[in-house]
């Protein structure tokens, strides 16, 4: 279908890697996304890659973000760490520093910011890492766009600083009826079945609904919604997506552009 109802983003987490060593197929998932979080260098990615990356995303019009996480190569940044939230602050400012010389460099603008794994979470319950993060964005430039899980603190703080906010969802992990992801932890965290994504990531751009591991309906707005590049089965997800949402008239642009 060419006549599109609806407008979704669709983010991958995508240079997270050290040296030789690729975690996900980011060039094959790359033409497949409108938007890609790369990683900063703390967590993962090195210069070589974080300069790759960019590069490819701009050739492919895909909007480019920073990936800030705590600085936890060994654990991938999904371990929580003991920072204040100066700590957080500065961390976070560096990181979107370093991605932002490549995106210099290359002759693109940085489209957005969103935090990664444990630093994300921690921020989605916890008030003042989430205000360290947003203000540090806002420190840098206030005209980013804020990626923020809806309900959070997170969201709250990035309405306090007066950034743009970007809503997202996620078409890999299972919700609790609260609104928060399922911890990785559980069994039922991570869905790897393309069908099943698909029909909940179709129902929740036309719908705003989403179904939640015990069976309850969530309503929930998304501007974006994320795939993980690590998920198993990521590629095939992404492209049943791209399919599905060309058939149901739901059109995929960054997040940057479909907002105005």
């Amino acid at each position: 279908m060419t006549d599109t109802t609806f407008v979704i983003d669709l983010n991958s987490d995508l240079g997270e890697g050290f040296g030789p060593w690729r975690l996900a197929p980011d060039d094959d998932l790359m033409p497949l996304i409108s938007s890609a979080n790369i990683a900063c260098g703390f967590h993962a990615g090195d210069p070589r890659i974080m300069e790759h990356t960019v590069r490819q995303a701009k050739e492919l019009g895909v909007g480019i973000g920073a990936h800030p996480g705590y600085p936890d190569r060994d654990g991938f940044g999904r371990r929580t760490m003991s920072a204040t939230p100066d700590e957080v602050r500065t961390d976070v400012l560096y990181q979107i520093g370093a991605i932002a010389a490549f995106c210099r460099s290359a002759g693109v603008e940085l489209q957005h910011v969103k935090a990664h794994g444990a630093l994300y979470n921690h921020a989605v319950k916890d008030a003042a890492i989430a205000e360290a993060i947003a203000t540090a964005v806002k420190q840098f430039d206030p005209h980013l766009i804020f990626f923020v899980l809806p309900g959070s603190e997170l969201e709250a703080a990035g309405e306090a600083a007066g950034l743009r906010l970007a809503r997202e969802a996620f078409v890999d992990r299972g919700y609790l009826p609260d609104g928060s992801l399922v911890p990785r932890s559980r069994p039922d965290a991570v869905i790897t079945d393309h069908a099943m994504a698909v029909r909940r990531m179709v129902r929740l751009v036309r719908e705003g609904v989403i179904e939640t591991v015990d069976g309850t309906e969530l309503h929930l707005k998304a501007d974006t919604i994320c795939l993980h590049s690590d998920t198993p089965t990521a590629l095939e997800i992404a492209s049943a997506i791209r399919a599905a949402f060309d058939e149901a008239g739901i059109g995929v642009r960054p997040v940057g552009e479909s907002r105005g």
